[in-house]
């Protein structure tokens, strides 16, 4: 228990004591958080959920979509 102990202070110190690197860290948040709300307004497929209404249906559309000859 005192090994984790020392490892939790020792990291609590090195963050307390840093400059650049909590700049660091803030800039890659909000970088994660603006790639998460692209990824969700853009690329995410709402049109599966509302057309199909069952497990069943969108299953089915993926199916026949994926083995669909070119």
């Amino acid at each position: 228990m005192l090994i984790i102990k020392n490892v939790y202070y020792f990291y609590l110190n090195g963050f307390k004591n840093m400059r650049l690197g909590k700049t660091l860290w803030k800039i890659i948040i909000i970088k994660l958080l603006v790639l998460l709300i692209f990824i969700n307004l853009f690329i995410d497929n709402k049109s599966l959920k509302s057309e199909y209404k069952t497990y069943e249906e969108k299953v089915d559309f993926v199916y026949k979509n994926l083995i669909k000859e070119n």
